[in-house]
């Protein structure tokens, strides 16, 4: 009797294959979850690294440049606050400049604070680009500079307040909770101020939010050490006014 060679049974048949094939691709996506969710550079491995233990809970670097983004805010908004109240053209744009010498003077005692608590350092002067801001408001005359005025310090309370909100939806730690709390009351009220001037270009601020991207957090502040009190900040000189120049009385010949 002739023997039968009997097809379609071994590894390489059809069945075979299409098995084979199944398995490689469930492989290939099962393989990335395997070899990379405990890999260091994922989001909780980051978060683990830099974040430091204290008393009053975790801190993480978002926290810690959170604390130095409260106190670089308050080093150039507190002056522009200042010279809004006298430069300023309508009693609306110095009104804001009023509350805005109000809440920082207030946020900055609170951040040096917790600053000292914490033992993380804190900046003593602005940023170059906060500078250069109150540069240009510096060399602005009448209704440019309520313009001015306005739409950098509404810009400015806008992206601030976006890093509140995350840092108050994220930390773990009680001090700076409080802060961002503190925070979130005072941004919302300096914001309402600057938009009452009638001065704010909402589009502006619109395109400025669909156009920019946040910064990565690559270099977080140090985590807690010996610090010093960087003192309070130093208000920037208003330049002066110029008055209109005197017209002389009597009779005309």
């Amino acid at each position: 009797m002739r023997s039968r060679t009997v097809r379609g049974r071994g590894p390489f048949s059809g069945t075979g294959l299409i098995i084979t094939g199944l398995a490689a691709t469930l492989a290939a996506l099962v393989f990335p979850v395997w070899s990379y969710s405990d890999r260091a550079g994922t989001g909780l491995a980051t978060l683990n690294a830099q974040t430091v233990s204290t008393q009053f809970g975790p801190l993480s670097a978002l926290d810690r440049e959170f604390v130095t983004k409260v106190r670089l805010a308050g080093l150039w908004e507190l002056p522009a606050g200042q010279q809004a109240e006298q430069k300023g053209t309508t009693e609306a744009v110095r009104v804001a400049g009023e509350h805005l010498v109000d809440g920082h003077t207030y946020l900055d005692a609170r951040v040096r604070d917790v600053a000292a608590r914490l033992g993380l350092a804190l900046p003593n002067q602005p940023t170059a680009q906060q500078r250069g801001w109150l540069t240009t408001l510096d060399t602005a005359q009448g209704e440019t500079y309520d313009r001015d005025f306005a739409n950098l310090l509404r810009q400015a309370h806008g992206r601030v307040f976006t890093l509140v909100a995350q840092v108050r939806a994220t930390t773990r730690n009680s001090l700076v909770r409080d802060l961002a709390d503190d925070a979130n009351t005072t941004v919302l009220d300096h914001i309402k101020v600057l938009e009452a001037t009638g001065f704010v270009d909402f589009d502006a601020l619109a395109q400025d939010a669909a156009t920019s991207t946040p910064a990565p957090l690559t270099s977080p502040p140090d985590p807690p050490g010996p610090t010093a009190d960087p003192g309070t900040p130093v208000p920037v000189t208003p330049t002066p006014v110029a008055s209109p120049p005197a017209t002389a009385s009597g009779p005309t010949p």
